[in-house]
């Protein structure tokens, strides 16, 4: 069945434009062009589009609102933002309300891709075994009130640092984790932080957020309820691959926004094991066993027991709070990055290749999740930067152990 697109800008010689560049995916899409939001929206009554791509700048209602709008009544439509305008503000106003992001000019393959892989995530995410087991969970984490907060500031007219931080140091508790973790050596901070506008200044935005977003997490769930390994290995396992994954992305010197979001991806990217355990305990023990007595996959063995995977179950989790595509791409392929049909560097890449070094440097041997799916890095060809992300992996862990 073929995808429905509905793209929309203010400028009728664009939309000609895009009418023209992607007059060979007729076959597999049905296009629609709207000139404002208010037309988009009408359209959107008439015909159930399963993509809507927006221009940001635009006179009456602008892209930031329409996103917000469709948000609320059409939760399913995958959201994304072509525009040209790439000031911290406009990007920022689409956080949330957008999955993914993509800059003016933008040619027909790479916003072909874009619009597909963004369909194939939403079709495993909503795969029957995946639907069954998420209807037997009781508990699902709460998106934290905390980030509904930095989220509504960082979208305001006067949003700072300042305010940020004042937020966040109304949570004495979110707070007093966040400045343990940034004082460890990990983060390579010279000087001790005492507050949390230090904190914001010196790590960014992005990367307060995830924190907040982790450990909310997994203050959520009774750790006493939980395997051991999970609960005493878990938090130390992501808070690595995060900072591996940001290692790497510096390393190639790539922009900010890989950076942030591949940080994001490795800090959250085992949540579900945390999910299925809290919900599932007896099964997931279980698990556990049949990868250490059989040699199974855990991914296998959570397959035979759930029809899903922790992965899956992780993915499905951001994808419900509306975190940004990449982000949740990350989650949902971590194991098998040879299923996602991207075709350059993402958060998905780095990812997969600090939780394998970080599983080789811990002694993981034994759960069978640790291969390296190597006929993917030759296909994006960067086998041969492998090496050089491991030296820098391994500097990082350097520091941690230095701490200790």
């Amino acid at each position: 069945m073929k995808k429905k697109v509905l793209f929309v800008d203010d400028e009728p010689k664009v939309l000609q434009g895009l009418r023209r560049m992607l007059h060979g995916m007729r076959s597999e899409w049905e296009m629609g062009f709207a000139e404002s939001g208010q037309e988009a929206l009408e359209a959107m009554q008439n015909t159930p589009y399963d993509v809507l791509v927006t221009d940001m700048r635009m006179p009456g209602m602008d892209g930031s609102q329409l996103l917000s709008e469709v948000m609320k009544r059409y939760p399913n439509v995958i959201r994304i933002v072509l525009s040209g305008q790439s000031d911290q503000e406009t990007v920022m106003r689409s956080v949330g309300p957008a999955h993914q992001y993509l800059s003016k000019p933008c040619d027909a393959e790479t916003l072909r891709r874009t619009i597909v892989r963004a369909c194939s995530l939403r079709e495993l995410l909503a795969s029957d075994p995946l639907k069954r087991l998420t209807s037997r969970l009781t508990t699902l984490p709460s998106l934290p009130s905390l980030y509904s907060r930095l989220m509504e500031e960082l979208r305001s007219q006067d949003a700072s640092l300042s305010n940020v931080g004042r937020i966040i140091s109304s949570d004495a508790g979110m707070t007093a984790k966040i400045l343990q973790l940034v004082n460890s050596a990990f983060f390579g901070i010279a000087r001790q932080v005492t507050s949390a506008q230090q904190a914001v200044t010196l790590l960014g935005l992005e990367t307060i957020k995830a924190l907040v977003l982790s450990i909310h997490i997994f203050s959520q769930f009774d750790r006493s309820a939980l395997p051991v390994h999970l609960a005493e290995g878990l938090w130390r396992h992501s808070v690595t691959v995060g900072l591996f994954a940001r290692a790497i992305v510096r390393l190639e010197r790539r922009d900010q926004n890989l950076s942030d979001n591949s940080f994001t991806a490795g800090l959250l990217h085992d949540i579900g094991k945390l999910v299925l355990a809290a919900n599932l305990a007896d099964q997931y023990r279980a698990v556990l066993s049949s990868v250490e007595n059989e040699g199974l996959a855990l991914t296998e063995a959570e397959r035979e027991q759930f029809g899903a995977t922790h992965a899956q179950v992780g993915a499905y989790l951001l994808g419900l709070w509306g975190l940004p595509d990449p982000i949740v791409e990350a989650l949902a392929y971590h194991h098998c990055p040879s299923n996602c049909q991207s075709e350059e560097l993402t958060p998905l890449t780095v990812v997969h290749a600090a939780n394998f070094f970080e599983n080789q440097l811990a002694g993981w041997h034994t759960c069978g999740e640790q291969q390296l799916d190597e006929d993917y890095f030759e296909r994006l060809k960067l086998s041969d930067r492998l090496n050089a992300w491991k030296q820098a992996c391994l500097a990082v862990a350097k520091k941690g152990t230095d701490d200790e």
